[in-house]
Formats: C-alpha cells, sequence, structure tokens
C-alpha cells in the first residue's frame, strides 16, 4: 500500500490530467449528443477497461517496451492522430456534422460501443506515457510489493477518470438539447470543433517522443 501522502498527490495530479480535454473526453461528448447519455456511459466501459489495459501493462512493466521503441510509440501515436483528423473531416466536409451536434444515426449495439470507448482509449498514446512516466514516480519500493502499490495507484486514477467522464457524459446530453434549437450554434460548433479536432491531431502527430 502507498503512503496516503503519496495517494493523495497522485489523485490530485489524475483528477487535474482527467480534466484535460483529449480524445476520450472528445468521443464520450460526441457519443452521448449523437446517441444519448447511456450510450456515452456505456461507452465509457470501454475507456475505462482501456485504463485497466495500460494500467496491468505499467505495473507489469510492458509499456516500456511501448516508449523505449520508436516505432511501437509512433504506430500508436499516428493512429490517434488519423483517428482525430477523421474525426476533424465528418465535422468539416460538405454537409458534414459536428460530433457533438444531435443527429439520426443507426444506434450501435454495447458491444461496439465498449469496443469504441475501449480502441479510443487504447490509441490515446499519452496515456501510456504517463503510466510510465507518472505513475512510477509515486511508488516507494521500501513500503513493499511494488506491483501491489501500482495496482493501486492505477485503480484510484481510473476510479477518477471514470467518475469526472460520467459525469461529463451526461452533461453533454443537456448541450445537444440546446444546440438542437439553436441551428445558428450548430454550424459555428461544428467549425469550432472540427478546428480543434484538427490542431489537435496534427499537435500529437508532430510531437517528439518523451
Amino acid at each position: 500500500m502507498p503512503e496516503i501522502s503519496h495517494l493523495l498527490a497522485f489523485a490530485l495530479v489524475a483528477f487535474g490530467m482527467v480534466l484535460t480535454p483529449g480524445p476520450n473526453m472528445i468521443y464520450l461528448i460526441s457519443r452521448s449528443i449523437s446517441q444519448g447519455t447511456s450510450a456515452g456511459l456505456i461507452s465509457l466501459i470501454g475507456v475505462a477497461l482501456g485504463f485497466v489495459f495500460y494500467m496491468l501493462c505499467a505495473a507489469l512493466g510492458i509499456t516500456a517496451f511501448v516508449v523505449a521503441v520508436p516505432y511501437a510509440y509512433d504506430t500508436l501515436r499516428l493512429a490517434g492522430a488519423a483517428y482525430l483528423l477523421w474525426l476533424a473531416w465528418q465535422a468539416l466536409r460538405p454537409g458534414g456534422r459536428s460530433p457533438f451536434q444531435v443527429r439520426d444515426l443507426p444506434k450501435d449495439d454495447a458491444r461496439k460501443l465498449i469496443t469504441m470507448g475501449f480502441l479510443t482509449n487504447l490509441f490515446n498514446p499519452k496515456i501510456a506515457v504517463m503510466y510510465l512516466s507518472l505513475l512510477p514516480q509515486f511508488v516507494d519500493p521500501t513500503r513493499g510489493d511494488v506491483l501491489s502499490q501500482s495496482l493501486v495507484l492505477g485503480s484510484t486514477q481510473i476510479v477518477i477518470s471514470v467518475a469526472v467522464n460520467a459525469v461529463i457524459a451526461m452533461f453533454a446530453g443537456r448541450i445537444a438539447q440546446f444546440l438542437a434549437q439553436r441551428p445558428t450554434w450548430q454550424r459555428v460548433q461544428r467549425w469550432l470543433m472540427g478546428t480543434v479536432l484538427a490542431a489537435l491531431a496534427v499537435r500529437i502527430a508532430t510531437e517528439s517522443r518523451r
């Protein structure tokens, strides 16, 4: 068990990071608005599974391979950037719509929602880097089993991230109702979000490996 002070400090850092916009937040909001709050919450299950995957990788030392091997990291990073560019194109293309805009979509079943949530988190390169560079700083080998401490810290991050993202997903549903009654806001939001998505994709694709 890590020290209480270390656990609280890590929880504070995790809380600050989950509030920073990224691919997970964008996907959950877009899914909640396009298909409803329940779909966003189901998608969150997949995102949570992605966190569990990375937590186990970090605890077992596998994530070190992703960061140590340039090609493995670059593949993950570029795949994430390509996914964001695809979302940006969907928003900016002629006749396109923002992922935050209410629309009539074929409803995906729970399995696909969970899978997409998992893949969105899996292709988020910052998650692998976060677990390798941040989590070990709060592990103290003198306090016992390192694996157990890593699992406790990782579980803390997952609980915080899932709780915050659940609130975001539920709030996104109310945004959908607001936008549905205001077409001008829909157009402005579509171009704004498309630009943000494209900028985020370029940033991920061009930043150096850490």
